[in-house]
């Protein structure tokens, strides 16, 4: 690994980006691999890392029929969070932040972890008994929860309406002190570069066209390179699953939506916590620059367009200034979407496939960004072992058909107002 001295930064800084180091290397695909990780975001980085991190598995190739960080990874709010009240999310999230705390150290590249903490607001009192009893189980859980009433809500974020007349009063608030956010990009970088440099192909621009399956097992996949041997493959695209899955003949109990976001102009520091409006579906965080990001609800209607549409943002807007008033007078800086796998009781999928050596890890909603390390040393598990982890037992695809189903509808925040 490259190591930088001071003098190689002012260098560097002072150089227009000429003669700069690639992060990674841009290989020619082989002709086989031991496996094949599709989808080059933050997911199937992750999940090539571990592979050669944790098990030794270095003759990889990552096939990203974009660029590394033009995905879902570079497309989110980047939150971070574990306050999950089902024991199968919690513990799985839980994991995944210890994980995060030690990202940095671990990748050696600042992902700019920042556990600021993250305040779920309640509405009525009938919302304050939903977070006591979620607080309670984060805590038989090992996570930190604090139930926060009014006036001390009121301490944190002053800037919210805390006015008598308001149409949704502020009751309290759940608070996870621990939880925050991290650089997207940075996240994505971070693992591509460490990848690389334990040996994993990643391979940009390159497209699934199709698969080599006999005999009910995966021989490899086709692509607008060429033709690739796999022992393994893993699916990690996200919103794009079904897609893959079609030419799989499988067919997934998810769907793809659309999710947008929207940064305000920069203003100075006024928001330390991340806060989510409890009698909706709005979340907002202050970035380091100052922006105010911000995101709610889906679309409403299924697409595989990375743009949205003007009256989502008007509704995510209208939670916003409803909840924080303050927010009318910005002017927005920028909005983006992007595409999402949807399961039907809003968790996720990491499983083993009815077809030999194919693996499936989809079906994030909400939270794929904050499950990144997690979802990807569990997939790896999954693949290398040939057997799914304790952590990632409850994210069975067969539970679609036995009824156990993880009904937290993917968000761990909102609980609608009684």
């Amino acid at each position: 690994m490259q190591k930088y001295s001071v003098f190689n930064l002012v260098k560097n800084a002072l150089s227009n980006h000429e003669n700069w180091d690639l992060a990674w290397k841009d290989p020619t695909p082989k002709e086989e691999y031991d496996v094949v990780i599709i989808g080059g975001g933050g997911h199937g980085l992750a999940t090539a890392y571990y592979l050669a991190k944790e098990h030794n598995i270095t003759n990889v190739a990552i096939i990203e029929k974009g660029w590394i960080g033009g995905g879902n990874v570079g497309r989110n709010t980047t939150i971070i969070r574990s306050n999950y009240m089902h024991d199968d999310n919690a513990l799985f999230s839980e994991f995944g932040m210890d994980l995060w705390r030690r990202m940095s150290q671990d990748l050696n590249y600042n992902v700019m972890f920042s556990p600021r903490g993250i305040i779920n607001l309640a509405h009525s009192d009938a919302q304050m008994n939903t977070y006591a009893r979620r607080g309670n189980s984060m805590r038989l859980n090992g996570i930190d929860a604090v139930l926060l009433n009014r006036e001390e809500v009121k301490e944190i974020i002053p800037m919210a309406d805390f006015s008598e007349n308001v149409r949704f009063p502020i009751f309290g608030g759940l608070m996870q002190p621990s939880a925050g956010t991290a650089r997207h990009d940075a996240v994505a970088w971070g693992y591509a570069r460490q990848a690389d440099d334990m040996g994993v192909d990643i391979i940009q621009n390159c497209e699934v066209i199709g698969f080599d399956v006999s005999a009910g097992k995966i021989n490899g996949v086709r692509t607008s390179r060429g033709d690739i041997k796999a022992k393994k493959i893993g699916l990690c695209v996200a919103g794009s699953t079904n897609i893959l899955a079609e030419k799989l003949n499988m067919t997934l109990p998810i769907e793809t939506h659309l999710l947008q976001a929207c940064v305000s102009e920069p203003v100075k520091p006024v928001l330390d916590k991340v806060v989510t409006f409890g009698a909706g579906h709005f979340y907002i965080s202050q970035s380091d620059k100052g922006e105010m990001v911000m995101g709610g609800d889906l679309d409403g209607y299924n697409s595989y367009a990375q743009r949205g549409n003007l009256p989502t943002l008007q509704h995510v807007l209208t939670e916003g200034i409803a909840m924080m008033p303050f927010l009318s007078k910005l002017k927005m800086l920028r909005t983006w979407g992007g595409i999402m796998d949807m399961s039907m009781d809003g968790s996720p999928i990491i499983d083993k496939t009815h077809i030999e050596g194919l693996y499936l890890n989809c079906g994030w909603c909400y939270g794929g960004f904050k499950a990144t390390p997690a979802s990807g040393w569990t997939f790896a598990h999954t693949i290398a072992q040939d057997r799914v982890h304790q952590l990632n037992a409850g994210y069975s695809l067969n539970r679609f058909n036995t009824g156990h189903l993880l009904d937290e509808k993917g968000l761990g925040t909102k609980t609608w107002i009684s």
